[in-house]
C-alpha cells in the first residue's frame, strides 16, 4: 500500500422519511461513488436504530457502515457529497490505524 493510501470507515445515518426504496437507492449511490474512487472493502447495513438524540425531529435513522481503502483526498470529497445529499442525517468518516 502506498503512503497516500489509507483504510477508512464511514458510518452514514439515513433518514427513514426516504422510505425503504429511497434508503436503498441512497446506499447504492454511495456504494457506486466509493467504488469509483476507492476500493470498497465491505458494506454493513446495521438497519434501523434509535438515535441518541433527535436530528431534524427524527428519533430513528438507518445506519450503514462502509469500509474502504482510498487515496487521502477522497474522504473529504465523500464527506462533501454526504453533506449536500438530502436524506443524510449524519455521517462520520474515520481513518483506521495501520495494523
Amino acid at each position: 500500500m502506498s503512503e497516500t493510501m489509507g483504510a477508512y470507515e464511514s458510518v452514514l445515518v439515513i433518514s427513514l422519511k426516504l422510505g425503504e426504496e429511497g434508503i436503498q437507492s441512497l446506499i447504492e449511490k454511495f456504494k457506486a461513488l466509493i467504488s469509483e474512487n476507492a476500493t470498497l472493502d465491505s458494506v454493513d447495513e446495521w438497519g434501523k436504530r434509535r438515535l441518541a438524540y433527535l436530528i431534524n425531529k427524527e428519533a430513528e435513522g438507518y445506519y450503514v457502515l462502509f469500509n474502504f481503502t482510498s487515496e487521502a483526498e477522497f474522504p473529504a470529497e465523500l464527506d462533501r457529497r454526504y453533506k449536500i445529499t438530502d436524506g443524510v442525517l449524519r455521517s462520520l468518516i474515520v481513518k483506521k490505524d495501520a495494523e
